[in-house]
C-alpha cells in the first residue's frame, strides 16, 4: 500500500483586516434576519391555528409547547450571536482606518480621490457607488462647502 498524496492547495485570500471585520458583522446581521423570519413564522403559525380551531384546548397546549421550544432555540442562538458580536467589536479595528502605512494611506487617498472625482463628474458607470468616507475626502468636502458658503455670503 502506498500513502495517499494530498495536493498542496493554498488559496490566495486577499482580505484586509477591516474587510474581514465587516464580513463578520454582516454575517451576524444576516443571522439576526434569519432568526426574525423564524419568529415571524411562529407568530403566523399561532394566528393560523387560532383562526382554524379556536376552541380545542389540547391543540393549544401542543402549539404552545412547540412555540416555546422554538423560542428557546432562538434565545440560545441570540446569546451566541451576542458573544460573537462582542468578540468582533473587541478586535482592534483601528488598523482599518488610521494605523496603515503612509504608502497605504497615499494609495487609499488616490483611489478615494479618483472615486470621488468620478462621482462628481458623473464619469462613473456604477450608479450604486457609495460616497467616500475617508478623512481626507471628507475634509476636502468640508472645505468646498465652506468656500461655497463664503461665495454665497459675498454675493449678498
Amino acid at each position: 500500500m502506498s500513502l495517499p498524496t494530498i495536493p498542496n492547495i493554498t488559496p490566495k485570500i486577499s482580505l484586509t483586516r477591516c474587510e474581514t471585520i465587516n464580513l463578520l458583522l454582516a454575517s451576524i446581521a444576516l443571522e439576526e434576519i434569519g432568526l426574525s423570519h423564524i419568529l415571524n413564522a411562529e407568530g403566523e403559525k399561532i394566528q393560523h391555528f387560532l383562526k382554524k380551531d379556536p376552541c380545542n384546548v389540547e391543540d393549544y397546549i401542543k402549539i404552545n409547547a412547540s412555540v416555546n421550544k422554538m423560542l428557546r432555540s432562538i434565545v440560545s442562538s441570540q446569546t451566541l450571536l451576542q458573544f460573537k458580536l462582542e468578540e468582533v467589536i473587541s478586535i482592534d479595528d483601528e488598523a482599518c482606518h488610521e494605523k496603515s502605512d503612509s504608502k497605504d494611506k497615499d494609495k487609499c487617498s488616490q483611489k478615494c480621490e479618483k472615486k470621488c472625482d468620478n462621482q462628481k463628474n458623473n464619469n462613473c458607470k456604477d450608479t450604486n457607488v457609495i460616497p467616500c468616507t475617508c478623512s481626507k475626502c471628507q475634509s476636502k468636502e468640508k472645505e468646498k462647502e465652506k468656500d461655497k458658503n463664503k461665495e454665497k455670503n459675498n454675493k449678498c
